[in-house]
């Protein structure tokens, strides 16, 4: 097996051929190298073969690296590379600019080869910790999706109440990072129903007294798969698998928690899954209208849900509409 291959791929843009052999002693012992000497040759590398890296000249005839970073932004395909301008300009406006077409960091020509090593290692690393996140996120959303598969006509449920549930809680004030990580961790809600029977979890009339009892435990048992996580992510989930079936006057389970004793999260996704619920065919009933559904909740503020949010959820009709409207069948 060539091990080489297994080392990143970073593409060096320079017009200059000593300034390539240069970066070539540099990183050339650690990394793939791939080298370009003009903007048009270094976009079509890129498209053969995503580098983790680019190390890009500013001042190349034809094509400056200017367009070029502004090229590989514009495509969804190639805008996460991350872009380290090498250049001699030493201009604070030039620097300023890179920053701001993308570019994650500026090196000044003559080189260090210690600071070179350096940026690279760094931002390689940044690059490698997003991609970790990224996957620890879709790992959350799969077991989310494993967890509703049977008990949905489609897998877009978690899909939809977990961006009802973002556009509640920054209507509540919520700031963007951990709205973004409600609707991650949302998904997670009801991980306990792998632990339901399907005779119980698809049945197609109302449960019995002894069946609800039994269906009532899947938020016990979700808490139960996600805790005692370091992560804040499963942290949340956590909290919401233990939480969404709470209600505001104290008659949820599993703990009859009442009014705010129950956690924002958990009273933002418990309005945002019972109100896809409603509006979603399930092996026990027909999908209801959006107004119908709307009128249940008017109905349910301060039995069920948190009155202040149903007001506020109900605020945001056009952004509910337009998740609605994208993920039906």
């Amino acid at each position: 097996m060539d091990f080489n291959t297994e080392r990143a791929r970073i593409l060096v843009v320079d017009d200059e051929p000593a300034n390539l052999k240069v970066m070539r002693e540099v990183l050339g012992d650690q990394y793939r190298l791939s080298f370009a000497k003009s903007g048009d040759a270094a976009l079509a590398l890129v498209a053969k073969e995503l580098p983790k890296l680019i190390l890009l000249d500013i001042m190349m005839p034809n094509m400056s690296g200017f367009e070029v970073c502004q090229r590989l932004k514009e495509n969804p395909q190639t805008q996460h590379i991350p872009i380290i301008f090498v250049t001699a300009l030493a201009d604070e406006s030039d620097e300023f600019k890179g920053f701001e077409i993308g570019a994650v960091d500026y090196i000044t020509k003559p080189i260090s080869p210690a600071i070179v090593r350096a940026r690279v290692k760094t931002h390689l690393s940044l690059v490698q910790a997003e991609q970790l996140k990224q996957a620890h996120v879709d790992l959350v959303h799969r077991l989310g999706c494993a967890a509703e598969y049977k008990d949905t006509d489609t897998g877009e449920h978690i899909a939809r109440m977990s961006k009802y549930s973002k556009i509640l809680a920054l209507a509540y004030g919520m700031d963007e990072q951990h709205a973004e990580l409600l609707r991650q961790a949302a998904p997670m809600h009801d991980v306990g129903k792998i632990g339901i029977p399907d005779a119980i979890l698809l049945k197609p009339g109302k449960l019995t007294s002894e069946e609800f009892e039994y269906m009532k435990e899947h938020a016990q048992i979700g808490a139960k798969i996600l805790a005692n996580s370091p992560s804040p992510l499963l942290q949340l989930a956590h909290l919401l698998a233990m939480e969404h079936h709470e209600k505001w006057d104290g008659s949820g389970y599993p703990k009859g928690l009442k009014g705010e004793q129950i956690s924002i999260e958990g009273r933002i996704v418990a309005i945002a899954d019972v109100f896809d619920a409603l509006t979603s065919k399930r092996p026990y009933k027909q999908a209801w209208s959006v107004e119908e559904a709307f009128a249940h909740m008017r109905e349910q503020a301060g039995k069920h849900f948190d009155p202040q949010l149903v007001a506020l959820f109900e605020g945001q009709l056009d952004a509910i509409l337009e998740v609605y409207s994208l993920y039906q069948n």
